[in-house]
Formats: C-alpha cells, sequence, structure tokens
C-alpha cells in the first residue's frame, strides 16, 4: 500500500459513493488507474465493504444500549459471542479482556424491545450468568472510520 492507496481510502472513507472520476481528479489520476486500484483494495480485504448509513429515528430504531453479558465457562466465549452476533438488532459483539465477558451494543425502539430481547434470546443462554445494560442518552460521535497514517 503506497500514498496513494492512502489517499483513495480516505477519500472513500469521507464518501464511499463518490465516482471514480472524482477521486481521480482529487489524485491526479487517471479514473481507469483509481478503479483499479480499488479493486486491488478490495481482493485484499483492506477495502471490506461499503454500507449505507440509516437515521435510526425513521426506522424506529434510535435507543441505543451497551450490554456487558458475563459468561460462567470462558470456553463457550466464541460460541455466546455468535449468537448473540445472530440477533437482528445487535450492531456490536466484542470479547473483553478481564473478566470472562462480552460486551453488546444494540439498538432498539424503547426499553420494552430491550427487556424483550434480554429475556428471550440473551439471559436465556446457558452459558449467560448475568448482564448489565447501560442505555445511551446521546451519542456526539459513532463511526466506522479508521484513523489513516498519513504515511505508508
Amino acid at each position: 500500500m503506497d500514498k496513494t492507496d492512502l489517499e483513495i481510502l480516505k477519500i472513500l472513507q469521507k464518501k464511499a459513493r463518490v465516482p471514480n472520476v472524482e477521486v481521480a481528479r482529487t489524485i491526479g489520476m487517471a479514473p481507469s488507474a483509481v478503479l483499479e486500484r480499488i479493486k486491488k483494495l478490495e481482493a485484499k480485504c483492506i477495502i471490506q465493504g461499503y454500507e449505507v448509513r440509516l437515521n435510526p429515528d425513521m426506522f424506529n430504531c434510535a435507543m441505543i444500549a451497551f450490554i456487558h453479558i458475563t459468561v460462567a465457562d470462558p470456553a463457550k466465549i466464541s460460541e455466546t459471542g455468535k449468537k448473540i452476533a445472530a440477533i437482528d438488532q445487535i450492531q456490536e459483539v466484542h470479547y473483553m479482556a478481564g473478566d470472562d465477558c462480552l460486551l453488546a451494543k444494540i439498538r432498539v425502539a424503547d426499553n420494552k424491545e430491550l427487556e424483550s430481547i434480554l429475556r428471550t434470546q440473551i439471559t436465556c443462554l446457558a452459558p449467560v450468568i448475568g448482564t448489565k445494560t447501560l442505555i445511551s442518552l446521546s451519542t456526539y460521535k459513532e463511526t466506522a472510520k479508521i484513523l489513516l497514517p498519513q504515511k505508508p
């Protein structure tokens, strides 16, 4: 990966739907060369995909909560994490250092939906021995962008 690849990635992180012609114009390359570089970045799994960020208020899922999930058997962390990740409203699942626990980020409509998912899909999993839920009151930053180096 060279400086040109990093410039392309910076542009795509700002606006993934930017036309190749515009990227090419910005970095001073031919559109075909930019397209070839993007395809190589995708083939190397440096670019893993493209997502649309939707307004959660428009889809009745503005409530964000973080669920700290304690698992009894450390050998069951991965299996439990995958089951929790399969829940549609779950956006992220992380295995946390320290305690044998997972941290899940969930988006739901309200506390009733959150309670239902906790009762029927999370706490009922055999390895789960406890949960602690934190509800977000405001979000000041939410992104999937990665800080890219200035030089390769």
